[in-house]
């Protein structure tokens, strides 16, 4: 008889030590597919035009750098009769003549902290970022981050536009500039090897 329980206490006693190895395993599995589904690049962008050049341009670096992708939305969308640069009282105009302006964006990147390196793309306005751009920056503590800036054009290059965004609105993090001009969505392998030179 007491052999008998013996045996059965046993086999209770590794069933239990099996079991638990198994819960361990599990849960060690899924820990991994969160840690893995965490990525540290975000891939920030505000596409003003109709044609959404710098968001082509952005879904592609996104994919690029195996990075999430976030859109900036301003509160109030821009019509193109916002975007006429020959107009002295149109909506951009005002604003870019004004280093303070900041206008309002809809939402903001809920998990910022778990990003290490962030790229944000801007068409040119002016010779630099849109003010949309210094908005989305000062909403987030950026020390320590790394910050790539990209931009469209229809004939600028980068400009000051990095150093001024760096200067004004995100002075503690570390910058790469003067950042790039991607025009014309070019393909992942291009885009590929430009993020290469960065490292």
């Amino acid at each position: 008889m007491k052999k008998l329980t013996l045996i059965i206490a046993t086999a209770l006693m590794l069933g239990a030590c099996q079991n638990k190895a198994q819960s361990e395993t599990a849960a060690g599995a899924t820990d991994q597919v969160v840690a893995d589904s965490l990525k540290t690049t975000l891939v920030a962008y505000f596409s003003a035009s109709e044609a959404h050049i710098t968001a082509q341009v952005a879904k592609t670096l996104a994919e690029a750098t195996d990075a999430d992708l976030f859109e900036i939305v301003p509160e109030q969308i821009y019509t193109p009769e916002d975007l006429d640069w020959k107009n002295e009282q149109s909506r951009s105009t005002i604003e870019m003549k004004d280093s303070t302006a900041r206008p309002a964006v809809v939402s903001k990147v809920e998990n910022m902290a778990q990003y290490n390196t962030i790229y944000v793309g801007f068409p040119i306005w002016w010779y630099t970022a849109p003010r949309i751009i210094n908005t989305f920056l000062e909403q987030y503590d950026l020390t320590g981050k790394t910050i790539i800036p990209f931009a469209t054009s229809g004939g600028s290059d980068m400009g000051k536009s990095g150093e001024d965004l760096k200067k004004a609105s995100a002075p503690n993090a570390t910058w790469i500039l003067p950042g790039k001009v991607l025009n014309g969505n070019p393909p992942v392998d291009s885009l590929k090897v430009w993020v290469e030179t960065l490292k």
